[in-house]
């Protein structure tokens, strides 16, 4: 190729024609890619411009030079005609991929690890009440309950941290515990019935029980740290001398409780209960206006003197007599808090039980065999069949319907409670009842066929609910019959049927009394006292109760003779809680525990989901814990209203802590919609652009364009 002969430069214009004709023939014929148009943004870019317009020629190292910034291998912003845009929009769609990642991995894991935190932490809450209390810590709360009972009393010390703010939760109320980690609870015998003919002293009855509890709850923590007194079976034993009216107008000066004025009496087996007219959610804590002047002249004294000595926080609506009906709901209330009831089901959570309403855990009932009393309270749906007049009225005497939450508006924590209380129908009381029978039958018909059985320690009575060859004497006044034990457990338990009282109704428990139907399928419940006992002090089966089982190891304890079972508890076979009365009553007590429980209540005899126990989570459950619940429901409400001032004079709001996960999806949505409209924009500016340019490029290929590769002059 010869330069130094080339021709005169041609016209920019003419050359700019021959040059893109040129580059046309070389792109068809293979040699070139055909050129593509580019935005005038990216030629400026390219420096195109200044070099066509220095007119410099197409020679030597010149030529060289512009033919290299002009290709698209020499310059990489020539590849895309919005270079800015698509590096935002690559890092746009980077970021849009990762928040989609976060939030993907966010799920998984709260569907994976949320079940087990829950379960973590309801292990260290449990631990945590086996340890000491920190009185040191400014934000616990107390508060005291006094069980006034037939043979002692009892006072309970409770404490719980301030409240979560959710108000879907109720508060985290624990039993104090002392520096040695024992539970602070202190009793004092006799029971303060006994201060029915000197009711001027029932407040020095209870004096040590409150200097007891105020030496272990902080003093700054005494104004603000409620008691309540609640008497329970002894002074409900008082004799009800005189009218109701008559006690309170003797006694209106030193009681401002306003009782309804018109009320029915209605009696839930041997126990009687007042039951107000009116319905309403929080009205089945019925108290009996029906008070014995002692009754009265108790109470008043403590709500008179008491105030003076001590600073807790108590009024006279805080002491007083409350029904069995209203204890075997505060029973309840407490065994469903302990285990958990009370919270709302994690859908991933495998320990959960089945679900009674959507979101809500399936309660337990519980079944409580004392000395003197049987109890059964179990949860009920709130849409029951249609009962005849009489079962109806009966079913609303018996079932009692609260709300635990500290919102009425509220109804997570609204339950529907079947409770009844049979007053002897427990253990030694039902004892009681079967020898009084016995003797009876057996005397009369001594007197109808002549016999004397019974009568001497060489004719005894064949009692079939004693061991084998243990004698025993049953003395009623006068009378005086002699008993050997047969040890025949199915004999026993048909003997024992009678004392049931039994209806022919199916609808019906015993003594004839109405009972909501229990769905078997769908329940779980939990006996205590008696139930425990029956089947773990002797026989050593408690806990997962099964009615065959127990049947044959309760007929072959009953079958053994008393020789054998003394020296079998001598060698420490039975439980330490075991003694001699145990051993002598077994064989009675678990029949009539078995006839209570499928009889009376037609439990089945395969039912899998009883349980028996003494403790919940290693302690004892009161039904004290329960009064407080109940007692105490409305206090969440103070932490919440503090915490909405605190926020409503606070600079920057700051939502619950129930609400952030939503606010966390809310921002990533809207980060996302923003994206997705700013990409939008880009692109019609894109496409706006692009049609403007169009004419534009296809002057700028005939005019600019260099000649690449094509040979200028002769």
């Amino acid at each position: 190729m010869n330069y130094g002969s080339q021709s005169p430069r041609e016209p920019p214009t003419q050359r700019g024609r021959s040059v893109l004709g040129a580059a046309a023939e070389k792109a068809a014929g293979g040699d070139l890619p055909l050129l593509r148009r580019r935005s005038e943004p990216g030629v400026r870019a390219a420096g195109l411009g200044d070099a066509w317009d220095k007119e410099t020629t197409f020679s030597g190292q010149k030529e060289k030079e512009v033919t290299g910034v002009g290709t698209t291998e020499g310059n990489p912003w020539l590849v895309s005609p919005f270079p800015r845009q698509r590096v935002a929009f690559l890092g746009l769609f980077f970021i849009s991929c990762l928040l989609l990642l976060m939030l993907i991995m966010d799920f998984r894991h709260w569907g994976a690890s949320l079940p087990r935190d829950r379960q973590y932490e309801r292990y260290l809450a449990r631990v945590g009440e086996l340890e000491a209390t920190d009185t040191e810590d400014p934000n616990l709360n107390y508060g005291l309950v006094v069980d006034c009972g037939s043979s002692g009393s009892r006072i309970f010390v409770y404490f719980w941290p301030r409240h979560n703010g959710n108000p879907h939760d109720l508060l985290d109320i624990k039993q104090m515990r002392d520096r040695n980690s024992q539970p602070v609870v202190k009793k004092i015998k006799p029971g303060i019935s006994a201060m029915a003919d000197t009711p001027e002293h029932a407040s020095d009855y209870l004096r040590p029980l409150l200097s007891f509890a105020a030496a272990h709850v902080p003093v700054k923590k005494h104004k603000e740290t409620p008691l309540y007194i609640l008497c329970t079976a002894g002074m409900r034993l008082l004799p009800e001398r005189e009218e109701y009216r008559s006690a309170v107008a003797n006694l209106a000066d030193l009681t401002d409780h306003q009782w309804p004025a018109d009320h029915r009496l209605a009696t839930a087996g041997l126990d009687n209960t007042v039951v107000p007219h009116h319905k309403s959610v929080n009205s089945l804590i019925y108290v009996s206006p029906r008070r014995s002047r002692k009754q009265l002249a108790i109470l008043a004294d403590l709500v008179k003197d008491l105030p003076l000595e001590f600073d807790f926080l108590f009024s006279r609506s805080q002491a007083e007599v409350i029904s069995g009906k209203q204890e075997g709901v505060y029973a309840w209330i407490g065994i469903n808090f302990v285990l958990g009831r009370f919270d709302h089901v994690d859908e991933s959570d495998a320990e959960a039980p089945q679900e009674l309403a959507a979101g809500r855990r399936r309660t337990v009932g519980i079944l409580d065999m004392g000395g003197a009393s049987l109890q059964i309270a179990y949860e009920v749906p709130t849409s029951t069949s249609v009962l005849p007049p009489k079962q109806e009225e009966a079913a609303k005497i018996l079932l009692a319907e609260f709300n635990l939450g500290c919102d009425v508006h509220h109804t997570e924590h609204v339950y529907r409670v079947y409770v009844t209380t049979f007053l002897g129908f427990g253990g030694n009381f039902a004892r009681q009842r079967y020898e009084d029978l016995v003797l009876n039958e057996t005397l009369h018909k001594n007197r109808l066929l002549g016999q004397k059985t019974g009568l001497s320690p060489d004719s005894p009575f064949l009692d079939p609910c004693l061991p084998v060859g243990l004698t025993d004497v049953v003395e009623r006044n006068s009378q005086v019959l002699h008993v050997r034990g047969k040890g025949d457990w199915s004999t026993c338990g048909a003997m024992l049927s009678p004392l049931l009282a039994l209806s022919n109704t199916s609808q019906a428990s015993l003594n004839g009394i109405y009972q909501s139907p229990i769905d078997f399928n769908n329940s779980e419940f939990y006996g205590f006292s008696e139930f425990f006992y029956c089947t773990e002090d002797v026989l050593r089966i408690g806990g997962r109760y099964h009615g065959p089982t127990f049947a044959k190891a309760a007929q072959d304890y009953c079958g053994m003779a008393w020789s054998v079972l003394t020296q079998r508890f001598k060698n420490g076979l039975y439980s330490s809680h075991a003694d001699e009365h145990r051993l002598k009553y077994q064989c009675f007590k678990s029949a009539w525990m078995y006839q209570v429980l499928h009889e009376g209540f037609h439990f089945p005899y395969d039912y899998p989901n009883l349980r028996t126990a003494q403790l919940v989570y290693d302690r004892e459950v009161q039904w004290t814990l329960g009064a407080i619940l109940y007692k105490t429901r409305f206090l969440p409400l103070r932490d919440l209203r503090q915490e909405g001032v605190r926020q409503a004079h606070s600079s920057w709001f700051r939502l619950s802590f129930v609400y952030n996960h939503y606010l966390f999806f809310a921002c990533i949505l809207v980060v996302l919609l923003a994206i997705i409209l700013y990409l939008l924009r880009l692109r019609r500016i894109h496409h706006r652009q692009t049609r403007a340019s169009a004419p534009l490029n296809l002057l700028w290929i005939e005019e600019v364009v260099p000649m690449i590769g094509v040979q200028v002059g002769p």
